[in-house]
């Protein structure tokens, strides 16, 4: 199995932490950003997209991130993590959806100008838009997390890698962040896993 796309790419990291929680053996190959090689005419036969992660397995080639999370979930994961149950799977398959669609604008908005823009380039009308809808996205989570450990259930699944992966992101940024308690607690249980802390706690770039 082969897994393309640069460690500091939240897409990434949630592919990887799913192949390093179920315990796959995989090649890591860096592309995307200044690895380049996205834009070859090889990678694009396999991405017409050009953009990261990629995936082969086989001969089976797959890209979009959450597409690929679930292919090595139904593929080689056992329960609790891939659960067998059609309504569980279901009900952490949504978050996944939910994370990845919701925080995409807000969480891009927010990081790109923090990280990746000079304070003087900043939009700071972004930023602000973008921190209020984290909040009101992550406020969200956490009342869900009041109710279970994780927002797969009792047990981490796959519903909690895409926020997962966010989360790390959010958690490390120099913002001012609401007191939400579960969501915090949940963050920190994820900070313990070493799956986690190979594949997700990258550098922030």
């Amino acid at each position: 199995m082969k897994i393309w796309g640069r460690v500091n790419s939240t897409n990434v990291r949630k592919v990887r932490w799913c192949a390093e929680e179920i315990g796959i053996d995989y090649e890591h190959i860096d592309a995307g950003g200044s690895f380049g090689m996205v834009g070859d005419p090889d990678y694009l036969a396999m991405n017409p997209n050009g953009l990261v992660p990629c995936l082969k397995d086989g001969d089976l080639i797959l890209w979009e991130s959450n597409a690929i999370v679930r292919y090595l979930a139904r593929r080689y994961g056992t329960e609790p993590f891939a659960s067998a149950d059609a309504g569980a799977w279901a009900s952490a398959d949504k978050w996944m959806d939910w994370a990845s669609l919701s925080f995409a604008t807000p969480f891009r908005d927010l990081f790109w100008n923090l990280v990746r823009c000079r304070p003087d380039q900043r939009n700071e009308c972004e930023m602000k838009r973008g921190e209020e809808q984290c909040v009101r996205l992550m406020t969200i989570a956490d009342k869900a997390l009041s109710d279970a450990p994780y927002l797969s259930g009792v047990e981490l699944g796959i519903g909690d890698v895409p926020l997962g992966a966010i989360a790390y992101a959010w958690f490390s940024l120099p913002i001012e962040r609401p007191e939400l308690t579960y969501l915090h607690a949940w963050y920190e249980r994820l900070c313990l896993r070493p799956a986690f802390q190979k594949a997700v706690m990258t550098p922030l770039t």
